[in-house]
């Protein structure tokens, strides 16, 4: 099931057209932007996660904050 996410602060930048929030929120908590993630012929491999983290298409990683 896919979650909704949603920021009510503007974005701090954008990848491949898409905004950058500094954090999102979703029903699991409030997580940080960290990083952009690697692309492999144009797929995002999961082992590049932590623990609890979050990859937002188009490669986005946010950590919960703490």
């Amino acid at each position: 099931m896919a979650q909704t996410l949603a920021s009510k602060r503007p974005p701090v930048g954008n990848f491949l057209g898409q905004p950058i929030y500094e954090t999102i929120t979703s029903h699991n908590g409030t997580y940080v932007f960290d990083r952009i993630a690697r692309s492999i012929d144009g797929e995002f491999p999961l082992d590049q996660l932590g623990k609890d983290e979050l990859l937002i298409r188009p490669g986005l990683i946010y950590r919960p904050l703490k």
